[in-house]
């Protein structure tokens, strides 16, 4: 049995081998994905999106959370187990954000991810005091695109560029074990990979990181517009419709259920 993942262990990949990193937000989907051999599973906030139909993010709270991160530790994954700090579980107080990523950490998660710079330094620092490891997020911060004005690659002006390497530097001296890099101009991405010491997890920000994430349902095809990043490995979604199909038929003309499938006393 392969040796288990803990956040200690993914810091010390960087400089030894790329980290896969995938999302899930069921038992099913992590059991699946861990037997694929990923590092790391992220119960993201995404499930909004691709899980409960949402326009966004914004709308997903902590009990949604605790909830699908419950339901993937129930998988006991090998790889590590990180789950997301929805939108306002972490922005009012550092109080605020210590309880909360302790709920996650109560629900299974071994690790928390929280979006955003030296704003949010504080809270990294307190829950990394309370024994929480903590992956940081910068670049594209999809929380945040209301005020930035929507999902942009970030990274096109100058002072990007140097907002960007006080973030990561900020967020390293507040204790991140990682730190996600979303849409970001992958010559940023990759001086920021060469600057800190911690690894980078991409996504949608180039190749030359020390690891990418991917959306699962973007991956195996199940969403309708995947974002441009998003390279897609199956095509599950005609593969599932094929089969309900095959079913809805087989239903109607008697097909199904037959003998093998039929009960004896």
């Amino acid at each position: 049995m392969a040796e288990k993942v803990t956040a200690r262990k993914l810091r010390r990949l960087k400089g030894k081998r790329l980290i896969a990193m995938v999302t899930a937000y069921s038992y099913h989907e992590a059991r699946l994905v861990d037997d694929a051999g990923v590092d790391a599973i992220l119960v993201g906030d995404s499930l909004g999106m691709v899980v409960l139909g949402m326009r966004d993010t914004l709308n997903v709270t902590m009990d949604d959370m605790v909830r699908h991160v419950g339901a993937v530790a129930r998988a006991s994954p090998r790889a590590l187990l990180v789950g997301d700090m929805p939108f306002m579980s972490y922005e009012p107080s550092v109080r605020e954000a210590v309880l909360n990523a302790a709920r996650l950490v109560r629900a299974g998660a071994e690790a928390v991810k929280l979006e955003g710079g030296e704003e949010m330094a504080d809270r990294i620092k307190a829950i990394v005091s309370a024994g929480i490891p903590v992956m940081g997020h910068l670049g594209l911060t999809p929380q945040k695109y209301l005020r930035i004005g929507g999902y942009k690659l970030y990274g096109k002006r100058r002072e990007e560029w140097e907002k960007l390497s006080r973030d990561a530097e900020a967020l390293v001296e507040a204790g991140v074990f990682a730190v996600v890099l979303e849409y970001t101009v992958p010559e940023l991405a990759a001086r920021i990979t060469r600057e800190i010491p911690v690894p980078t997890i991409c996504i949608g920000s180039g190749p030359r990181c020390d690891g990418q994430v991917l959306v699962l349902h973007d991956l195996l095809g199940l969403t309708p517009n995947p974002p441009p990043f998003a390279k897609r490995y199956a095509d599950l979604s005609s593969i599932i419709v094929n089969a309900v199909s095959r079913y809805v038929e087989e239903v109607r003309g008697g097909v199904f259920p037959g003998e093998e499938h039929t009960p004896r006393p």
